[in-house]
């Protein structure tokens, strides 16, 4: 009985004892179905080369590459309860009545392939496939009735004899547990049994893992842990057998040499070395949303992934920055850190907190936690200074000595700010304190702190002060200046200030801070750090950091003991770090990326125990740093091209494998590059980074080659689109970092965006065969219409010459016509003077009459000479009648000609009466004109009409006058 109390109390001692809290809690993530959208219950998880994970899902296999999560299902729907990867990145899963594997396409997609057909129809039917394990490229999957053995394109069936409850591969043998025959080995097809211990028949092995040179580590789901020495079984006694035999191991795997990691059904995940002590451990009050885990995977980067019964968690037990919490039940700010007395305090918002720490761990986030809150300690508590070997508290409320889980206050108002001796002697005797109000005084005598009462002289808030080395005070106030006081000899009185401003060299008089650096007083500025040159009175650049931090404004500077420098520039936190040189300066400036934005701002705290120790302030709780393991751990990040879809159609054309001559690749294939339809020159890119631990403040830089001219700024957003891309090749560029500095290799991605139908190669060609075409059209419709302007031109050219033909012929004609008048005019006038001879012919016969009536003949008579000018004139019209018939038939040739022809038979006589005719002269004067009588006019009328054939009703006259028209129109 008493035996049994014992053990009952040991296993609630134990429990006890592996409940309390780890101090430094790593970044925890949780993913849960809304996150991944798949089902809520997750079994196995692996990783491949590339850094992507593989989850078993309820609804199928998960992939999540750091950003984007892809769910894959099976033919059939079934869940995925084991995944294995091989040498060539081949993901075989399991479910229930299905076997396979997923492997990239062409196109980098992840294609399912079944190996199902290769079993016979009569062994197609399994239950779920609970185990895969990898030996040489070889597959070995276990379902509870049939293990099967992939090999070279051919399936094999192993059945147990009872049961198949386990199935692993451990130092590159697999070995599997049969219920009825303990654990065995695979030896060349045959299965050979390898322990028999009678404890197997009722345990059940959850894992199989390398423990010594000759020995396992066999875990078991009720039973602890066991270890196989030359096949025997022997039980391992570790401080958790409480836990594992209360909350039960589902899984374990070996993290390295020395630890394990175990995942429980209802106790979270608990890391544990060899010799079974807890380590670490993670649970749903250090932040996971679920205790049952069902897997567990150590990624490249030595993180922990775990499959849980509902969702996956993240947890980044190697990263170099954990979580502190005081209060888990409050979410409290943190203001101060001291180490004191195997204690370590935390000043919060909410009081000073304690807990012991492990001396032995030199991590000090490694140990275990008990805080408690330190009494009188309630409110704000600003500052811990250990003076004198004493811890000091600079609280809202005034100052108090810190001794053990009790504040003794020294003075009550007003709040104090911070702590600084006024000598550098170890004791300090005179203390001076920043406070809400000035300068306070503390006295030391005799091991005791005393309060020495305010210092006269200044009222400003002062929460930053140091005392240089010729015992001179240097303060500061972030929105008034920069402050050098000088006290009195017993340091009770101010005897002046003097305030600095930018006329002494300050680049502004807000936002300064005073600090003490590398054993000088330096300030802290909006354009990095001054410090005081007194030969010149004025402030200059620190030279110490070869204007490494120019143009940045700087909040707070911290030494730490191997004397780097600690700095806060806008809630980012870096280190000046002297150990590690960096070209022309002797100091390499690394930040902290994983901190940005939470820390305080404006009550930036640094607390710098050792390099493995640092502590910082931040609004929620508050961070510890492993300075040299993260160092050790900066790597540079992984960027992956996770997928490339076309916006028109939400298609995947790149699934984000690499893939040439069907092995996974590094880089693109160049002569497989994807051609596409100009209709669909929208692309949208997306990428991430493996770097799981820097999954939100890992940046992206991109260019895409062929459109953008340059890279991209640096930015957070892990997709990109690019729309209605002109005709060409284009490679799309990625690159990530986490810092600066800290790039990964580009990533490259080409493609083709074709041109339109109607801008292709074949209808260039047509393009141009038509616009020769058009130009041959265009010469000959040209040509046609210069010959037809020519045939125009010569038809106009014609008319006009025929118009001046027809010019120069009436001009002819009018001119003959003109000359026909005249000449008719002539004959009219030779008429007329022929008519007037008629006349004097007749008074010659009346004068000659007259003289022979009076007989006067005489020669010498006025009579007879008178007589015989007429007869000389007479004969002078006998000349001009002569001349009249010349020019008569000379103008009427035409006339006569055409009379002869209609009537030949017209004497020379007859001509010339019609001629007279035709001029209208009367019977009397033709009668005159012919020397005939009026009697034989009118006998020539008649023959002469008569032999015109003229009827009586006819005149004469104008008959010859149609006749000389006729001849005029012709």
């Amino acid at each position: 009985m008493k035996k049994s109390i014992l053990i009952a109390f040991i296993f609630l001692m134990n429990f006890k004892s592996h409940a309390q809290d780890l101090l430094g809690i790593p970044q925890i993530v949780n993913y849960n179905n809304e996150h991944y959208l798949g089902g809520i219950q997750n079994w196995d998880v692996k990783q491949d080369k590339q850094g992507i994970l593989y989850f078993g899902n309820n609804e199928g296999l998960l992939t999540f590459n750091g950003r984007y999560w892809n769910l894959h299902r099976l033919p059939n729907y079934t869940s995925v309860r084991s995944i294995g990867i091989d040498s060539k990145n081949k993901i075989y899963v399991g479910g229930q009545d299905e076997i396979g594997y997923f492997f990239p396409d062409a196109w980098g997609i992840l294609r399912y392939t079944s190996l199902l057909s290769l079993l016979p129809e009569t062994q197609r039917k399994f239950a779920d496939i609970w185990d895969i394990a990898i030996v040489n490229d070889e597959v070995f999957f276990r379902s509870t009735n049939v293990v099967l053995h992939y090999k070279d394109g051919a399936i094999k069936g192993y059945k147990p004899g009872a049961t198949w409850l386990y199935l692993g591969a451990v130092n590159k043998q697999v070995m599997a547990q049969s219920k009825d025959a303990g654990i065995m080995i695979y030896d060349k097809e045959v299965w050979k049994p390898y322990c028999t211990d009678t404890v197997l028949k009722y345990a059940s092995v959850s894992s199989i893992m390398p423990y010594g040179k000759d020995t396992l580590l066999v875990s078991t789901l009720k039973k602890g842990f066991f270890t196989i020495h030359n096949n025997h079984l022997t039980p391992l006694r570790t401080q958790l057998d409480a836990v594992f035999i209360n909350d039960r191991i589902f899984f374990a795997s070996q993290i390295n040499s020395n630890l394990y990691a175990v995942g429980t059904t209802s106790g979270g995940v608990y890391i544990m070395n060899k010799k079974g002590q807890l380590v670490q451990k993670y649970n749903y009050r250090e932040g996971l949303q679920n205790n049952n885990v069902r897997g567990i995977l150590l990624d490249q980067d030595k993180n922990m992934w775990l499959a849980l019964d509902d969702g996956i968690a993240y947890v980044a037990i190697n990263s170099a920055i954990k979580n502190i919490y005081p209060d888990r039940n409050k979410q409290i700010t943190s203001y101060a850190f001291h180490k004191f007395n195997q204690s370590l305090y935390i000043g919060t918002s909410n009081g000073l907190y304690r807990t012991p720490v492990n001396a032995v761990s030199q991590d000090l986030s490694y140990s275990t936690s008990n805080f408690e809150e330190v009494k009188n300690t309630k409110g704000q508590v600003w500052g811990l200074d250990e003076i004198n070997n004493q811890l000091l508290m600079a609280h809202e409320e005034g100052t108090s000595l810190i001794q053990g889980n009790v504040a003794k206050p020294l003075y009550t108002l007003p709040g104090t700010w911070m702590f600084q001796p006024l000598q550098n002697v170890f004791p300090a005797t005179d203390v001076l304190a920043g406070t809400y109000v000035g300068l306070q005084k503390l006295n030391y005598l005799n091991g005791t702190f005393t309060n020495g009462g305010k210092i006269e002289g200044i009222t400003e808030t002062l929460r930053f002060i140091v005392v240089d080395n010729n015992d001179n005070i240097w303060a500061s106030h972030p929105y008034h200046g920069v402050y050098k006081i000088e006290l009195s000899a017993d340091h009770k009185k101010i005897l002046r200030t003097r305030m600095f401003t930018p006329k002494e060299g300050l680049p502004s008089k807000l936002y300064n801070y005073v600090y003490r650096v590398k054993n000088r007083v330096v300030i802290a500025t909006v354009d990095g750090v001054y410090e005081y040159d007194t030969d010149h009175q004025k402030f200059i650049r620190l030279k110490l950091l070869n204007n490494a931090l120019n143009g940045i404004s700087i909040q707070y500077l911290k030494e730490d003991n191997e004397g780097n420098i600690w700095f806060v520039t806008n809630k980012k936190v870096g280190i000046v770090d002297f150990s590690k040189p960096s070209g022309s300066n002797p100091f390499s400036i690394f930040y902290l990326p994983e901190l940005d934005g939470k820390v305080v701002g404006g009550f930036e705290s640094i607390y710098a125990l050792d390099k493995k120790n640092i502590f910082i302030g931040a609004n929620k709780g508050a961070y510890h740093i492993n300075y040299d393991k993260y160092i050790d751990n900066i790597t540079k990040p992984v960027v992956l091209l996770g997928a490339v879809k076309l916006l028109a159609t939400d298609s995947n054309i790149f699934g984000g494998y690499f893939v040439q001559k069907g092995n996974i690749a590094d880089k693109q294939d160049m002569t497989q590059i994807l051609q596409l339809k100009n209709a669909l020159n929208s692309v949208h890119f997306e990428f991430s980074s493996t770097l799981f631990e820097h999954e939100k403040n890992i940046s992206f830089s991109y260019q895409l080659v062929g459109f953008d001219v340059q890279w991209s700024a640096w930015n957070v957003k892990s997709e990109k689109d690019y729309t209605n891309l002109p005709a060409g090749k284009y490679t799309f560029n990625i690159k990530g970092r986490t810092d600066a500095g800290n790039e990964s290799a580009v990533v490259s991605y080409t493609f083709e965006v074709l041109p339109a139908w109607y801008n292709s190669i074949w209808m260039k060609i047509l393009y141009l065969a038509l616009l020769v075409l058009l130009v041959r059209l265009i010469i000959r419709w040209q040509k046609n219409k210069h010959l037809k302007e020519q045939e125009r031109m010569g038809y106009l050219h014609q008319l006009e010459l025929d118009r001046t033909e027809k010019e120069i012929v009436r001009l002819k004609n009018e001119k003959l016509e003109a000359d026909v008048n005249y000449k008719n005019k002539e004959l009219s006038t030779m008429t007329m003077h022929l008519v007037q001879r008629g006349k004097v012919l007749a008074k010659i016969k009346e004068v000659i009459s007259s003289v022979i009536k009076s007989q006067d003949l005489s020669e010498s008579s006025p009579n007879f000479r008178h007589l015989i000018r007429l007869i000389r004139e007479v004969e002078k019209k006998d000349q001009e009648l002569d001349h009249l018939s010349v020019h008569f038939n000379h103008v009427n040739a035409e006339f006569f000609n055409k009379l002869k022809d209609l009537y030949p038979d017209l004497s020379q006589n007859d001509l010339k009466f019609c001629a007279y005719l035709s001029m209208n002269l009367s019977s009397k004067e033709m009668a005159q004109l012919m020397n005939v009588t009026i009697k034989a006019v009118e006998v020539g009328r008649y023959r002469l009409r008569k032999k015109l054939q003229l009827k009586p009703e006819v005149n004469l006259y104008e008959f010859l006058i149609e006749i000389a028209r006729q001849k005029g129109s012709q």
